[in-house]
This record gives structure tokens, sequence and C-alpha cells, in this order.
């Protein structure tokens, strides 16, 4: 297959023959829109630094998620952040928390779609940190028992699928007997099970106000410079009973993405972090990018490396695209 008999330019002539021909079908079936929620009422503070995305009291939420599903876009993911934080992380577990309460609404108005919850203690914690404090070091083993408490109370509450984000080692194993326990074993989990200690989470830590208060998640966060130390979190997470697995942030980790789709026979999610959102979006303010271009040409990458769900803040920009 040599020029001139091979042409490959043939085949880029016009659009209707670069669909024809296309390798990689990005869809709204591949998206998940990940949402903020907080306390109060008719509540929509934007963020500053991720525009577009707002912390939304319940009622504004449930309008917002009943929006995404008439776009086509099967999966909301939830962050909470509560009234008040403590040590103990006692929100993440409460009846009436903050994403207990959400998923209930969400459940009563808005119908087939799914729910799927966040679980980490960040966001509950007055420390900051992912887990329980032993001094100044995160102590792995009692952060299971509150995330097995945790998980419980979403799945009560309604979620449709379970996602703790916290690395902690054990966290698939312990949840998943948590919820077996507690009659939930229809309800898959969904692991971040390679997660990097990424600078690119710095506009998801203002919109979910969980920075650390002291130290970093470096102890417990996988180091950027591993692809098979990603290989062995992710078959702990199998091992342990993950239904899906996930990769976090997407685009500086394809090669992890296509590593783990091609290592595991299981659904692969991938999270389009909240700096890469935000990146495509100050660059285009300024007229350094084409938003629209930019946002797909990532989204089909990340595809393309392997993922099968695609987590994005640009879940509800790309659905009117892909829905035309």
């Amino acid at each position: 297959m040599h020029y001139p008999e091979y042409r490959p330019r043939r085949l880029r002539r016009n659009e209707n023959l670069r669909r024809l021909v296309r390798e990689t079908k990005l869809s709204v079936d591949d998206l998940v829109y990940p949402l903020f929620v907080t306390f109060g009422k008719k509540v929509k503070k934007p963020i500053a630094s991720m525009p577009g995305n707002f912390q939304m009291s319940i009622d504004y939420l449930v309008d917002e998620v009943g929006k995404t599903k008439e776009m086509g876009i099967p999966a909301v993911l939830l962050f909470g952040i509560p009234e008040t934080k403590d040590e103990v992380a006692s929100g993440a577990f409460a009846e009436k928390g903050i994403i207990q309460q959400a998923v209930k609404a969400i459940k009563d108005k808005v119908s087939d779609i799914l729910v799927v919850t966040d679980l980490c203690l960040c966001e509950y914690t007055s420390h900051g940190h992912c887990g329980m404090l032993d001094g100044e070091e995160v102590d792995n083993d009692s952060t299971l028992e509150v995330l097995g408490e945790a998980a419980v109370s979403q799945a009560k509450a309604g979620a449709d699928v379970i996602a703790p984000s916290g690395m902690m080692d054990g966290q698939v194993l312990a949840i998943r007997e948590a919820l077996d326990e507690e009659g939930f074993e229809h309800l898959p989990i969904m692991s971040y099970s390679a997660k990097y200690a990424s600078c690119f989470y710095g506009p998801f830590r203002d919109a979910a106000e969980s920075a650390p208060q002291f130290g970093d998640r470096r102890t417990y966060q996988m180091d950027p410079p591993n692809s098979d130390e990603a290989m062995r979190e992710i078959m702990l997470d199998v091992e342990e009973g993950a239904d899906i697995i996930m990769v976090k942030p997407a685009l500086p980790y394809l090669d992890i993405i296509h590593r783990a789709k091609e290592e595991f026979d299981l659904p692969l999610a991938a999270y389009n972090v909240s700096g890469e959102f935000s990146m495509i979006k100050a660059a285009a303010n300024l007229g350094w990018l084409d938003e629209e271009r930019a946002m797909m040409e990532s989204l089909t990458s990340i595809k393309r490396a392997g993922a099968d769900i695609i987590i994005t803040y640009f879940a509800q920009d790309a659905a009117k695209i892909l829905t035309k």
C-alpha cells in the first residue's frame, strides 16, 4: 500500500466520507454529568474557577437533573457540601445529610436517570482529608468502617451507583460487605481505582470546599509517574468486587486508560476533571482556542483511549452537539 496506489486522503474529502470511516464514536450515552449540591433554598452560587458550574440547593439541583435527563444524558454524579464539618465526617452518613436528601428529592421528582453518589469524606471532614486521622496521618482501616456506613446511608436514600473515591486500601471490599449485609447486593460500585495526586483537581476543591487544611493527599492518591502501580490498584478493586473501574484524571492519563482497557474486562470510566475543563474554558475565553472543537476533541480522545464512560463537566454542552 504505497503512493500513488493508496491515497489515504481519498477518505477525508468531505464530512460524509469521514463519518462513514470514523473509528471512534462518541455518544451522549457515554456521559455522566457531575453536580454540586448544598443546603438552603434557591441557592445557585457560581463556581468562579469552573464557568457555568454552580453550588446548587436541592430545589435547583432537581431542576438541573431534569434538564440533564431531557438532554439524553443517562447519569449524574453528586457531590455534597454540608452545613457543618467535623473530624469524623458525620455529614457523610447522616440520614438527613445533604447527599441523602438530594438523592431522595431527585428520586421523587425525576424518573429514569441514574444517580451516582461520590463516596469520599474530604467534603465532610473539618481537616479536609479523605479519612479518619491518627495525629496528622490518615488512618486507613478506621476510615473503611466510616465508608461502609456512608455507603449504606446513600443506598438507603436511593442511590443507583456508589462511587468510592478516597483511595483507601480495601475500600471496595469494605463497602461491598457493608452494602450486602444491608440487602443492597444489587447495587453496583464504580470505584475510582486509579486516582492520581493531580494538580488538575484545583477548581474542584473550590467547588466542593474540600481542600486539605494541612499537608496534601499524596500518601493515599497515586504518584503521577506510576503506571504499573495503577494496574495493581485496579486489580485489587476488581478482586474486591468493583463493577466499574475508573481512571482519574483523564487527559494526562490516556495511557493508563488504554492499559486498563486492554488488561481488564470490566466497564471503564474516566473522569475529565475540573482542571481539564477549566483550562479549555479559560483559553477559549481569551480567544486562544475554539471551545467547541477543543471540548469534542478532548472527549473523543478519552473515548478513543478506551473509556466506556466519561464523567465530564462538558456533558450538557457535548450532548447538545451529539444529539443534533
